[in-house]
């Protein structure tokens, strides 16, 4: 079986990768990537020789229809798991053109491609064919205090990265509904693990806290988040594509949800308790309250209950676990950071939070 992994060489999508490739024996990946700033091959470096007959790498767009039919051409595809996309929501503040470009255009490249090689016509050699779009919990906006967002949740995005998922989800229904393709959404909640790009909460604190730097908080640090580890999200993706109906939508849920301060706090406490003090001080004093984002929602959170019910998943990593899971491996892949820090990261630190990315820089 060929599945087409578009994004292969991000957070989820490597994560996803390496775990498909070791959980089926019987499938090969081919794995489309642009290599954006957040698409590092050395995520998978070692795939290539594990795996010589299995995985194939592809640099490409998505939204380049040569690139994409060429695969379609190439390889008889039975699975697309699209993570490719533009996702972090200060970026998109400050340069929304891109987002729009990847995640709906590229989405809408994929779509036509899948439209015009599998077999619509015969529901036999269509069976068991899947094309799922991975997506965010941010489309749903904010809540309250109170509430979860359910599969009904009407949409109300924020930010230009989650309007622009909004519309991809949006788009990826419509095939379903207008042509019958076999598209599956799912809507997840906040990420985290190994080989996470260093500008998103977890791993940037864990990076700064690890070498004495400022520990840069949004507002007043009491945003909620709902966190999943990021092999618990794989394990579910799994069981989406082989039971998951298509036309379904599945939210993903890791039942942990955190104030954005708390997250901090036990990372601080965490590298104190395994590494000790830092500079004679607790990491929590490194805390530093910063302006919030423009459009900051307060609250997400997941009712998982239908993926639960209907497919028999929830996830089995504890929020605590996990954190000391991931800053373990941080700690044991230090090159895999330094090598990722390049230039353009550390102007938009700069840009961003108005501080020193290392203590190196002037």
């Amino acid at each position: 079986m060929n599945i087409l992994i578009t994004g292969g060489c991000g957070f989820i999508g490597s994560n996803f990768t390496r775990y498909i490739l070791k959980k089926n024996e019987n499938v090969r990946v081919v794995n489309l990537d642009k290599l954006t700033y957040a698409g590092n091959p050395a995520n998978l470096v070692d795939l290539a020789s594990h795996y010589p007959d299995r995985y194939q790498f592809v640099k490409g767009d998505i939204g380049d229809k040569v690139a994409v039919q060429k695969i379609f051409d190439t390889y008889d595809i039975t699975w697309i798991v699209h993570f490719a996309a533009e996702s972090h929501v200060d970026r998109s503040i400050i340069g929304p053109e891109v987002f729009l470009h990847t995640n709906i255009i590229g989405t809408f490249t994929l779509l036509e491609a899948a439209l015009g090689c599998w077999p619509l016509e015969d529901p036999e050699q269509l069976k068991g064919r899947r094309f799922l779009h991975i997506s965010t919990d941010e489309v749903y906006g904010s809540l309250d205090e109170s509430g979860y967002f359910t599969e009904k949740t009407a949409y109300d995005p924020s930010s230009p990265y989650s309007a622009s998922k909004a519309s991809s989800d949006h788009l990826v229904n419509a095939y379903y509904r207008t042509y019958g393709l076999p598209t599956i959404i799912t809507n997840c909640s906040n990420n985290y693990g190994p080989y996470q790009f260093p500008e998103k909460l977890i791993p940037l604190m864990i990076h700064n806290a690890l070498k004495g730097i400022e520990l840069p908080v949004y507002g007043d640090g009491e945003n909620v988040r709902d966190w999943i580890y990021v092999e618990d999200h794989c394990e579910a993706l799994l069981e989406v594509l082989e039971k998951g109906d298509p036309g379904e939508r599945y939210n993903i849920g890791g039942n942990s949800e955190r104030r954005n301060k708390e997250v901090v706090l036990l990372i601080c406490n965490e590298l104190d308790k395994q590494l000790g003090l830092i500079n004679d001080r607790p990491r929590k004093d490194l805390i530093r309250f910063v302006s919030d984002r423009p459009g900051h929602d307060r609250r997400y959170a997941i009712d998982g209950s239908k993926i639960r019910e209907e497919l028999g998943w929830e996830p089995a990593v504890s929020f605590e676990e996990g954190i000391r899971l991931t800053i373990e491996w941080y700690l044991q892949n230090p090159e895999w950071v330094e090598g990722i820090l390049n230039g353009s990261y550390r102007e938009y630190y700069r840009k961003q939070y108005g501080g020193r990315l290392s203590e190196q820089e002037s």
